[in-house]
């Protein structure tokens, strides 16, 4: 039965209830279709009639189909699209109904068809009555012994081909489940066309055999000659009985297949929501006419048809919203980065309309810097799509200002806790400095990253983590540990969701070994490293979105490019400073600074300084080697304190106010940056070419 609900039945014909009819008062119920909103309402008592639970009923017809017959189901179906397509303004018919115990009882339903004032029906309202007592001592209704078995077997073909549709998902599908099933060759149809109502014409998407196809028929007007277009416009099936039928029926047309000896046709409107889909024919060439069950059978099969051929324009429609959807709010294109090569990956779920909240990104930062993000946001709607869309937002926007990877965390945690939603995410951030390697990573509930050394060696690097965001809020626990790992160059590091990892009814670690088996195995190239990983969600299927980021390390341009070095210094520790500045002075010399090397040193000593005096805590300096035109070293130092350094004029004593004027003396760029709740004070030295 169709979405739009009960409808109108011609078997038994309509005619004056009879006098018993009034006892079946009790047992009458009534009903306010919505046809706009697909929705059938019914009241208790008809809940009854139909002998269904209100908890077996979610308002719309299909609900019904267990309990009446396909036959019956797809007549109804038929009858009220002619009501509503003739301008009847009301209607009534009889039809079965099986209960639960396989009794089958006699019902009648009566209604009537509103309109607006353009003449559009919008509602059907009605009752619909237990009417078995009614036509019980009339023989006429009742069909004979064998009449019965013949009507089951051929409703058995309409349940067998229904069952094959019930899986289809795509229009697609639909055609390739009618071509596999047995039932539509138990009907003896020499060949078989469906077509689709597109844009006021008529789009052939199916026929077969091959050779039956007829030219100038792919598209169609809905007004043209033709069978399925008359039985569009009417919605009325079209039976042809013999040879001489068709001809003269369709003289345009005929002569295009006698060859296929055809002597009888069935031509189907293919109705859902009493509007027509498509139309279909079935071609016979070892038959003449049809019998009442025969034609009954068939239009049950055109019912069943068009509501598989509804769902699956659905699922297509809303399919393809929903990815669009997510591919809108996945970053358009992954920058380009500088000694790195980069490649990201979206597979969306298997399931239908479903859209998840699976996200990647990649973050330019500043002094050549790269974030890496992968996430997912709790669901598989809408909801989580937009959710996850404001979180990426968000996200770019904290990396970008320079928050360290804990903070920019913490704060998105807080954001999706004050945002009108029950969602929660888990993420993973990785903060790289691709010239000296040096990465730091938070986890948010999300799964560990792997990491491919340069030999193929492949590890889980199991991180300590924090809570989702979200979660972490909510319970005040904002602290993320900050891991720091070493990405030499050849190494790989693999970001991912758990829709790559995930299989039903295994356990999590035992797919965490399984993809770090493939990752090993997978190409050096990261493009194709990539296509490799989505490959295997791809043929495992899988009711989760999955999203992935390869980020490899590329060898350095020119020799010696890898130097690098990162000390902490801790405050009121003399000792520190002093094995920092030696370890400066030591390192920087090794990378050839040449006579550069004590300025190199005089300057890293006065920024080191500069923070632990005007700070309340540990300086973090970081020396890195600068590749890509002339070859420079850097030279920064992070601390806690957001407020700016400024130059002063150097005092009396020639001590207070000479650490920036000698930066700004001996280097050749310096500046600051924001990190979060702190910044980095840096600056940039050229080195001898020759060095």
């Amino acid at each position: 039965m169709a979405d739009r609900g009960a409808s109108a039945l011609s078997l038994p014909e309509n005619r004056p209830a009879a006098p018993d009819t009034i006892l079946a008062l009790n047992h009458m119920g009534s009903f306010d279709w919505d046809l706009d909103a697909g929705l059938f309402h019914m009241d208790a008592r008809a809940h009854e009639i139909f002998d269904l639970r209100p908890e077996e009923y979610d308002g719309r017809a299909t609900s019904l189909a267990v309990r009446v017959p396909p036959p019956d189901a797809a007549r109804l179906d038929a009858a009220v699209a002619r009501a509503i397509k003739d301008g009847s303004e009301t209607y009534g018919a009889y039809f079965r109904i099986r209960r639960r115990d396989g009794a089958i009882r006699w019902a009648h339903s009566q209604g009537a068809i509103r309109r607006d004032g353009s003449g559009r029906p919008r509602r059907v309202v009605g009752l619909v009555r237990d009417a078995t007592r009614e036509l019980a001592d009339s023989p006429a209704r009742a069909p004979r012994t064998a009449q019965e078995e013949a009507f089951r077997q051929q409703a058995g073909i309409v349940e067998a081909v229904s069952a094959a549709l019930a899986h289809a998902r795509s229009v697609q599908d639909v055609i390739d489940a009618l071509k596999d099933t047995h039932g539509i060759r138990h009907l003896g149809a020499a060949s078989v066309v469906i077509g689709l109502v597109e844009a006021g014409r008529i789009r052939l998407v199916a026929e077969g055999p091959t050779e039956s196809f007829v030219p100038g028929t792919r598209i169609t007007r809905i007004d043209e000659p033709y069978p399925m277009s008359e039985v569009v416009r009417t919605l009325v099936p079209r039976f042809i009985e013999s040879p001489e039928e068709f001809a003269e029926e369709y003289p345009i047309l005929w002569p295009h297949i006698t060859e296929l000896h055809i002597t009888s046709a069935a031509y189907l409107p293919l109705i859902a929501q009493a509007r027509p889909l498509g139309a279909m024919g079935l071609l016979y060439s070892d038959r003449r006419g049809f019998s009442a069950e025969e034609r009954a059978v068939l239009v049950a099969l055109g019912s069943s048809i068009a509501q598989s051929l509804q769902r699956a324009m659905l699922y297509e429609q809303e399919k393809d919203l929903a990815q669009g959807l997510q591919q809108a709010m996945l970053p358009r294109t992954i920058p380009s980065v500088r000694g790195a090569d980069v490649a990201v990956r979206y597979r969306a779920a298997a399931l239908g309309r479903d859209i998840g909240g699976d996200w990647y990104d990649l973050i330019p930062l500043p002094g050549g810097r790269v974030g890496a993000v992968i996430g997912d946001v709790q669901g598989h709607d809408t909801h989580a799509a937009a959710v996850m869309g404001q979180l990426r937002i968000v996200l770019r926007a904290y990396a970008a200002e320079g928050h360290t990877p804990a903070t920019v965390m913490a704060r998105a945690s807080v954001f999706l806790d004050e945002l009108d939603t029950d969602r929660f995410a888990t993420c993973l951030y990785a903060q790289a400095d691709l010239t000296t390697g040096v990465v730091q990573v938070v986890r948010a509930g999300h799964l560990d990253p792997l990491l491919r050394d340069a030999d193929g060696t492949t590890r889980r690097l199991n991180l300590e983590g924090g809570l989702p965001l979200g979660l972490s809020a909510e319970f005040g626990r904002l602290e993320y540990p900050v891991a720091t790992l070493e990405l030499d160059p050849g190494h790989t590091l693999l970001l991912c969701t758990d829709g790559l990892v995930e299989q039903p009814g295994a356990d999590l670690d035992d797919g965490m070994r399984d993809l770090a088996d493939l990752f090993a195995e997978g190409p050096d190239d990261v493009r194709e490293l990539a296509g490799r990983l989505i490959a295997m969600a791809e043929e495992r299927g899988g009711e989760d979105d999955v999203a992935l980021l390869l980020l490899r390390r590329r060898e350095p341009e020119e020799p010696g490019a890898r130097g690098r070095l990162r000390q902490h210094v801790a405050p009121g520790d003399p000792d520190a400073l002093t094995r920092a500045r030696h370890l400066i002075g030591a390192e920087v010399r090794a990378w050839g600074a040449g006579e550069r090397a004590d300025e190199i040193e005089l300057v890293a000593d006065e920024l080191i300084t500069n923070a632990l005096m005007h700070t309340e805590g540990s300086a973090t300096v970081t020396l890195r080697l600068l590749t890509g035109g002339e070859r420079r070293l850097r030279v920064e130092v992070e601390d806690s304190s957001s407020a700016l350094p400024r130059r002063r004029e150097p005092q009396d004593d020639g001590v207070s106010g000479r650490g920036l004027l000698l930066v700004d003396m001996l280097a050749d760029a310096w500046g600051v940056e924001a990190r979060g709740g702190g910044k980095a004070v840096w600056c940039e030295f050229r080195m001898n070419p020759d060095g």
